[in-house]
């Protein structure tokens, strides 16, 4: 059985300050989509790319998904595609993490010597 829980990677800054580039989404597949959420789906335009928008209102073809930061370089949402169908909504996310940089050991923390 497959999980409803997938995990993305936020591209670019069309989406801060809520999501920056780097963070990780977790999205809930088949999750019911209501106004003022962050949703995953698929371009209208092109259906293999992926967007993180935030879900506005629902029209009769589908949901107005906008980008929180209208002024990103390369932005586009359905100001520039209209509404997006229900088939291409993948989500909705339901949490948001960071990886942070790798733990670093000092050479000398792993000594067997003994402070003293």
């Amino acid at each position: 059985m497959r999980s409803p829980l997938r995990r993305f990677e936020v591209a670019g800054e069309s989406m801060l300050p809520t999501l920056r580039p780097g963070d990780r989404v977790v999205v809930r597949t088949g999750a019911r989509i209501r106004v003022d959420d962050v949703v995953v789906a698929c371009h209208p335009r092109d259906p293999a790319q992926l967007i993180v928008k935030r879900v506005v209102h629902r029209t009769e073809d589908g949901w107005w998904l906008e980008s929180d930061n209208q002024g990103a370089a390369g932005r586009q949402d359905s100001w520039d595609f209209d509404a997006v169908p229900d088939r291409l909504i993948l989500g909705r996310a339901v949490a948001r993490y960071r990886l942070t940089s790798p733990l670093r050991i000092s050479a000398s923390a792993l000594s067997r010597r003994r402070a003293g």
